[in-house]
């Protein structure tokens, strides 16, 4: 069973992915769109707290793990 994920804003969720990797490509309204450099994709919605489906959703298409922002976090 994978440890419960973190309550995290936009502005922290696109730290993590920067330490991961990711850059910034570009933001529409409150949208930032951010890639990696093999080419995976994920949009980040500049909310001051992401809710648990949209964090799981973001995990999934970075292929990340909860764990990962868990380290990454210190916890």
């Amino acid at each position: 069973m994978s440890p419960r994920a973190p309550v995290l804003s936009g502005h922290q969720m696109v730290s993590c992915l920067s330490h991961f990797g990711f850059f910034t490509v570009s933001q529409k309204g409150s949208h930032l769109k951010m890639r990696h450099f093999d080419g995976r994709t994920v949009i980040i919605p500049m909310h001051r707290e992401l809710a648990p489906g949209t964090l799981h959703s973001i995990l999934r298409q970075s292929a990340l793990t909860v764990d990962a922002i868990l380290e990454w976090l210190g916890v």
